[in-house]
């Protein structure tokens, strides 16, 4: 039997949960980067810059909706065909296309105002998550790190401390192991994403949050934001 999805608002969808709900009861909100905290997926954009952004684009779309399941492969796959990218192509994508989305600044200055540790966890690139982390004011940020030599993307990624690429299963164990130092549980978490890769992290939050996401992910969530901007989920979370 299916559960019931309740339209809350207009283009706010909610199921499992009677709002409202206490922001003061989550202690960490984690946050998908690409098409969540901001409007663009940064590897298409790179890819524009040597001419296949479709291609990339496409198995980028695939990958979210779930119907390439190996997220590793299909980064690896994308990542390859960023050779040769200059890297100043980086910082053109980063100044002239990356915006945050509507509603990211207030949500996280809502939930930093009530103490709310925040988690950047992204199957993107540190080159665009450490600038979003900066400029957000956020706490802590995993992804991906591009490998680059003599001013070029080598079209690999790089090794890292804790493994080579932030895929829904690397999210999963980021939100627990992050919850896990601050010593509270995964209930005490909310996790906001778009993705397929993000359902992992989803399922463990006391909270998910469905973001202009794609349909199986929103089937998912505890609240889907299907318009407006990030800051409607404080209609349901006060």
């Amino acid at each position: 039997m299916s559960i019931p999805h309740q339209e809350f608002a207009p283009g706010l969808v909610i199921q499992r949960i009677t709002p409202p709900l206490a922001l003061t009861d989550y202690k960490l909100i984690a946050f998908d980067m690409d098409s969540t905290l901001i409007n663009i997926e940064c590897i298409d954009e790179i890819a524009d810059a040597v001419g296949k952004k479709a291609e990339v684009a496409a198995i980028t779309e695939a990958t979210m909706r779930g119907e390439i399941k190996d997220f590793k492969e299909s980064l690896r796959r994308r990542v390859a065909l960023l050779k040769g990218v200059p890297v100043s192509s980086l910082q053109q994508v980063y100044d002239q296309r990356l915006k945050l989305n509507p509603g990211a600044a207030e949500l996280v200055a809502a939930c930093k105002k009530v103490g709310l540790k925040v988690l950047l966890v992204s199957g993107g690139f540190t080159f665009f998550a450490n600038r979003v982390k900066e400029r957000l004011g956020l706490d802590y940020a995993r992804s991906n790190l591009l490998d680059e030599k003599d001013g070029q993307l080598t079209g690999q990624v790089v090794q890292q401390s804790w493994g080579d690429i932030c895929d829904g299963a690397e999210k999963r164990r980021t939100l627990l192991e992050v919850a896990s130092l601050m010593g509270i549980s995964p209930a005490e978490c909310i996790a906001v994403g778009d993705g397929a890769n993000d359902l992992p992290m989803m399922g463990e939050a006391g909270l998910s949050v469905a973001f202009h996401a794609k349909p199986k992910v929103r089937e998912q969530a505890m609240v889907a934001i299907n318009e407006g901007g990030l800051d409607r989920l404080l209609e349901i979370v006060r």
